[in-house]
């Protein structure tokens, strides 16, 4: 019976160290969410009962639609593209072990690059009167704003590539230096080819890496808005209207309600994909 205690008591021991974070999470993230998932069915002066007023006016919204497919769009393209990038230079950068220290602090400067800095060099390539232009000039080609056209979007891809890129090969490193090298001597020994190696050792081994990696760019994605609206304002390009600056008109006119509705479909969404991914993951192993 005393072992049973015992056992008991050291189970309930890393609850006392998880407590202070719960509490944290709890106090600023569950309970402002409750009061925004309360706010989406009220007035957003009032504070009335209003039923799925709020939801019907986002969804019957053109600039909620807009934001919501450049969002979609921009995810779609962002994640995927990131994720094969990112593994294909951590795979390259794991067979170099030595340089590859130099290496990882180099991808990781644009993490500490300010935003200020990120959108000062955007208005220096890609004004009117930018480098970009002036380069195709040089060309007999006409130069524009290419912040105010469709290529805005691709840009703003960029941006997020390169902003993110380091941080995603430092954790494709973390996963690749955990698979065992006596796998792979004991696969080339048997014959396998390096292709074979990555498709039959690498890959299955990074399951939990690309989980984690999956979920961290699908989060990071809704954070390139401040680069967007320092260069474009609160309504740029069609292209790049994100949900971010559907959000900030909305404040900014008090339409909280809106607000409040967007966010609980978006917050539901993002936790939809998650899950989503958990379960493909897990059916897999």
């Amino acid at each position: 019976m005393e072992k049973v205690k015992r056992k008991k008591k050291i189970n309930k021991a890393p609850l006392y160290f998880i407590l202070p974070s719960l509490i944290g999470v709890a106090v600023f993230t569950l309970l402002p969410f409750l009061d925004v998932f309360i706010r989406s069915f009220q007035s957003a002066i009032s504070r009335e009962f209003s039923g799925l007023e709020n939801y019907y006016d986002i969804f019957s919204n053109a600039a909620f639609k807009l934001a919501s497919q450049n969002t979609i769009k921009f995810v779609l393209v962002c994640i995927p593209l990131l994720l094969a990038i990112s593994l294909a230079i951590a795979v390259f950068l794991n067979k170099f072990v030595q340089a590859s220290q130099i290496l990882r602090t180099a991808f990781l400067i644009p993490m500490a690059v300010p935003i200020a800095s990120v959108v000062l060099i955007w208005n220096i390539v890609f004004h009117e009167q930018g480098v970009l232009s002036g380069v195709l000039n040089n060309f007999n080609m006409a130069g524009q704003d290419w912040m105010s056209t469709g290529y805005a979007f691709w840009v703003l891809v960029f941006s997020y590539i390169w902003k993110n890129l380091g941080y995603t090969i430092i954790l494709w490193l973390a996963g690749l230096n955990a698979i065992s090298k006596e796998i792979y001597e004991s696969a080339k020994v048997d014959g396998a080819g390096d292709l074979k190696c990555f498709t039959k050792i690498t890959l299955p081994c990074l399951k939990p890496t690309l989980y984690t990696v999956a979920v961290l760019s699908l989060l990071n994605s809704f954070k390139v808005f401040r680069e967007a609206y320092l260069v474009a304002g609160d309504y740029p390009d069609k292209s790049m209207y994100l949900l971010q600056h559907l959000f900030n008109n909305w404040f900014r006119e008090m339409s909280f309600g809106k607000m409040a509705a967007a966010s609980v479909v978006m917050a539901v969404i993002i936790f939809g994909l998650i899950m989503l991914l958990q379960r493909a993951w897990e059916n897999q192993d």
